[in-house]
């Protein structure tokens, strides 16, 4: 089977390692460059347990990635959104296509980023190129240049609330969505706050009214809501609990209408009949996503349940790569299975 050379910038973090023990093992895929300046020289059967010929590759720094990506048909960026801003228009001019899983590429309003991200956007006009690629919801065309991936958080609760909204089961007021991450969803590094003696037994929100996640799930929906990210003790899985308010002429079994008929071709998500049912051990270490609805008087609950690290990212990016490439979309997606038992 012919193969199509891709490769990985940023290949040592969690969304990085996730990426790679996914593409060393898809059908139509050869991992030609792994980026990392921490295990720059090192072996990737060493460093992540890489099979086969995937396992020789050594990793390259970060200053000899780009030149090397342009070997490459597609380059997943899995790099803070600062890093994404300085190889992705470098890789387009090259031809190559760009699958970033920061938040460079996102929001489409430049004017959010020095608010929710630091920083004034330099390519405001990559903005308005970028697919926003959340498959279920906005299908990647194949041929895409450049495919922003949408966050964990986005992901759990567009999943949830996207087709309640597109049919017109909810009224207009304000969403509110509270959602629990596991640690891997702050990325790997070391610091006090997310070491084990700290997280270890304890529950807490984090970033409350200004977490760079907002923005895009506004966008999403298009409408406003209020987020609240937790922070879980457990290394991966989001649960989003979404709270709307029904629609006046419509019912309980209009919402389950809407995830039938949205999802009845989606082979990542499953529909379960109660938001009892939705749990991480359901999801964890596969592309799927379980969502279910509730509705008691006009008072509606969507929960979801994702693995932030694959659905929210790494196996998200690889379902647009898929789509991009004209590819079947659960190629690389369907031997995944979860870590329970």
């Amino acid at each position: 089977m012919q193969t199509v050379p891709v490769g990985i910038i940023g290949a040592s973090g969690y969304s990085g390692l996730e990426l790679s023990r996914i593409l060393a093992l898809h059908p139509h895929v050869e991992l030609k460059l792994l980026g990392s300046d921490k295990w720059a020289g090192e072996s990737a059967a060493r460093r992540a347990g890489l099979p086969g010929a995937a396992g020789k590759l050594k990793y390259a720094p970060q200053d000899r990635s780009a030149e090397l990506a342009r070997e490459c048909a597609a380059v997943f960026l899995a790099t803070p959104a600062e890093a994404s801003l300085q190889f992705a228009p470098a890789l387009l001019d090259a031809g190559v296509r760009v699958i970033d899983l920061s938040g460079a590429f996102r929001l489409r309003d430049a004017a959010l980023y020095p608010k929710f991200y630091g920083f004034a956007h330099p390519r405001p006009d990559l903005l308005a190129e970028a697919f926003y690629g959340l498959p279920e919801l906005h299908r990647t065309p194949k041929g895409a240049a450049l495919v922003a991936n949408p966050g964990c958080y986005p992901t759990a609760a567009a999943l949830a609330l996207a087709p309640l909204i597109e049919a017109g089961a909810l009224d207009g007021n304000q969403l509110i969505v509270d959602a629990a991450s596991g640690v891997t969803g702050a990325g790997r590094r070391a610091a006090e706050d997310y070491s084990f003696a700290e997280i270890d037994g304890d529950f807490r929100a984090y970033r409350v009214l200004r977490h760079q996640h907002q923005p895009e799930i506004a966008q999403m929906l298009g409408r406003s809501l209020t987020f609240t990210p937790h922070l879980l003790p457990t290394r991966r899985g989001i649960l989003a609990t979404c709270y709307a308010r029904l629609a006046a002429d419509r019912g309980a079994s209009d919402l389950a209408a809407a995830y039938a008929h949205k999802y009845a071709g989606a082979p990542f998500v499953e529909v379960l009949e109660s938001p009892d049912a939705v749990r991480l051990r359901g999801v964890t270490g596969t592309n799927k996503c379980q969502v279910a609805v509730a509705a008691e008087g006009d008072v509606v609950v969507a929960i979801s349940a994702i693995d932030n690290l694959v659905k929210g990212a790494a196996g998200q990016a690889v379902q647009n790569l898929n789509l991009m490439m004209g590819w079947p979309e659960t190629a690389g997606l369907d031997t995944l299975r979860g870590f329970h038992p």
